[in-house]
């Protein structure tokens, strides 16, 4: 069974909610100014084995995506870039990739948000814990600092090597941008709204070229593990109210 070019109606709502999630993710991404044109790519793995999942089409604007839109790819497809609706061949590579070889990360969203992308740019992209934003992602990014150009095949799979650990939430990809791991759509454009946060914070804290207050690395990891046990529904509130707005607003997403 083929699981992309999927035209017929009933095939289009297959894993509606899924759908309208990944399309309100990207609608937001776009509010906040974090998109790239009509670049970029989140992905959503909707079997159990990560295999098969739902991304968004190639070339085409944040704003105007809408739940029918999503992509029904299967991993192992080697035909899949051969089909009439056939995803970017970048994003295929990198999330095709890590969704073949890393079956516990069932989303992603790889944007160049501009603080982020900062962050990327620096010999030292790690992000130090200097705030609680900071904090939350202390041993739980990574950096790539072996950028060999556009994310096709060969790139997606030596970037999937590296997020073998269960425990990381963001790879930092040293002269790209980031990706951002979750276990939900919530959790994962969450994650993705906190790090940029975090990383502007940082960036600006650089620019007063003042000594930085680094918290300790046991306050740090106390912070983020607070964030995990006592916040763990914050990502799920987020993302409602957002979808809220979203249904007054623009209610068009879930179509």
């Amino acid at each position: 069974m083929q699981l992309h070019n999927i035209s017929d109606d009933n095939e289009k709502r297959a894993f509606y909610q899924e759908r309208v999630d990944l399309a309100a993710s990207l609608r937001w991404t776009m509010r906040l100014n974090m998109h790239e044109a009509v670049s970029n790519h989140f992905s959503l793995a909707v079997s159990d084995d990560g295999k098969m999942f739902l991304m968004n089409p190639n070339q085409r604007h944040f704003s105007n995506l809408k739940a029918s839109d999503m992509l029904l790819l299967n991993a192992d497809d080697t035909d899949t870039l051969n089909q009439p609706d056939a995803p970017d061949k970048s994003a295929w590579g990198l999330h095709g990739s890590v969704h073949r070889h890393c079956p516990h990360v069932k989303c992603m969203m790889h944007v160049h948000s501009i603080y982020a992308t900062v962050l990327a740019s620096l010999a030292d992209s790690t992000l130090p814990p200097i705030d609680q934003n900071t904090a939350i992602f202390f041993n739980r990014h990574i950096v790539d600092d072996c950028f060999g150009g556009m994310a096709f095949t060969d790139e997606g799979t030596r970037c999937a090597t590296m997020l073998q650990d269960p425990k990381i939430q963001v790879m930092v990809m040293g002269n790209h941008g980031i990706l951002v791991l979750g276990d939900t759509v919530a959790q994962t454009f969450n994650r993705m709204y906190f790090f940029e946060r975090a990383a502007e914070t940082y960036i600006k804290a650089l620019w007063t070229q003042k000594e930085l207050r680094l918290l300790s690395d046991e306050v740090a990891e106390k912070v983020a593990h607070e964030l995990e046990t006592e916040y763990s529904d914050q990502a799920t509130r987020h993302f409602s109210e957002l979808k809220q707005i979203l249904d007054r607003e623009e209610p068009d997403y879930k179509d």
